[in-house]
């Protein structure tokens, strides 16, 4: 048998000040960057050296394209994703740490965004110089979806789904 306290809801969250709840969010944050960073730093790097390889000239121009505009959204993401650092940085100590958080937050967003862009388009380039399969431009998307399915559809699905409002 349930009483009227078992029927009220508990306070659910953490108990803590504006500053500690930033303190923490900054440190969860700085974590996943440092996830994200390192994958497009390595996968940056290789993209820069494909140009000074032999085969780089037998691309066709298609191709060619294709891998500059994958460089370039690689060294966006790069931009977006060590944003934060620098952003940190720079604020420091100047009590402004919610904003900071805030701000970064939105530079991760926008640097997970461009990464998923320049996987997608390295994906696109690798099997389309490596197979010539017509099936190329599917299995891309495919790839796409699953990166949006485990990025974008399963997290916004878990804050809807767990979320109290």
């Amino acid at each position: 048998m349930t009483t009227a306290e078992d029927n009220v809801k508990k306070p659910r969250g953490r108990n803590e000040t504006e500053e500690e709840r930033a303190d923490r969010m900054w440190q969860e944050l700085i974590q996943e960057v440092r996830v994200a960073q390192m994958g497009v730093q390595i996968l940056f790097g290789f993209l820069l050296t494909v140009v000074f390889t032999p085969t780089y000239r037998d691309l066709t121009d298609s191709d060619q394209a294709i891998y500059i505009v994958t460089v370039i959204l690689g060294a966006a993401a790069t931009g977006a994703l060590i944003g934060p650092v620098s952003l940190h940085r720079i604020v420091s100590g100047r009590r402004v740490k919610p904003q900071a958080v805030q701000m970064a937050s939105r530079l991760t967003h926008v640097g997970l965004v461009l990464l998923l862009a320049t996987m997608t388009c390295s994906l696109l380039l690798i099997l389309r110089v490596a197979t010539h399969n017509p099936y190329v431009p599917w299995l891309v998307t495919g790839i796409l979806l699953w990166y949006l399915l485990c990025w974008y559809a399963l997290p916004f699905w878990t804050r809807r789904r767990h979320t109290s409002r």
